[in-house]
């Protein structure tokens, strides 16, 4: 006598919490790059074999034809002249006392801006690291 089993066993798979999984990883990446402020002005940086651990708090940008952008914090940049640069970056001071100035400037800036822009951080103190890439 042949018994035939009535209840039959599904092979789908249901991938509906699968999706549900995978929007809510979408939301929460899209929802985290905003916070994320990339350095919004091109620059060509120099190569360097060596970088630096020391996490800026001012960033101080020149680009290649010569314009100055400051920023504090998490601040966006904003273009100042060169004479508002040493306010800028004491007000920084006053702010935060042990803050790091990066110095991020094209490779294409002549060397004597460069110097100009060090000259102001010799004068007033500041701890300043000039930002390079890394070589490939």
């Amino acid at each position: 006598m042949a018994l035939k089993r009535r209840n039959k066993i599904e092979t789908s798979f249901s991938m509906s919490s699968m999706t549900d999984v995978i929007f809510l990883l979408l939301i929460f990446f899209m929802v985290t790059s905003t916070v994320v402020f990339p350095n919004a002005i091109k620059v060509l940086l120099p190569q360097s074999k060596k970088q630096t651990s020391a996490s800026p708090l001012t960033r101080l940008t020149i680009d290649k034809d010569l314009n100055y952008y400051v920023a504090f914090g998490k601040e966006r940049e904003r273009m100042v002249m060169f004479d508002e640069i040493t306010p800028f970056l004491i007000e920084a001071q006053q702010k935060e006392p042990e803050m790091y100035v990066a110095l991020y400037a094209d490779e294409s800036v002549p060397y004597r801006e460069v110097v100009k822009v060090l000259n102001i951080a010799n004068e007033n103190k500041f701890k300043m690291v000039i930002a390079t890439r890394p070589v490939k």
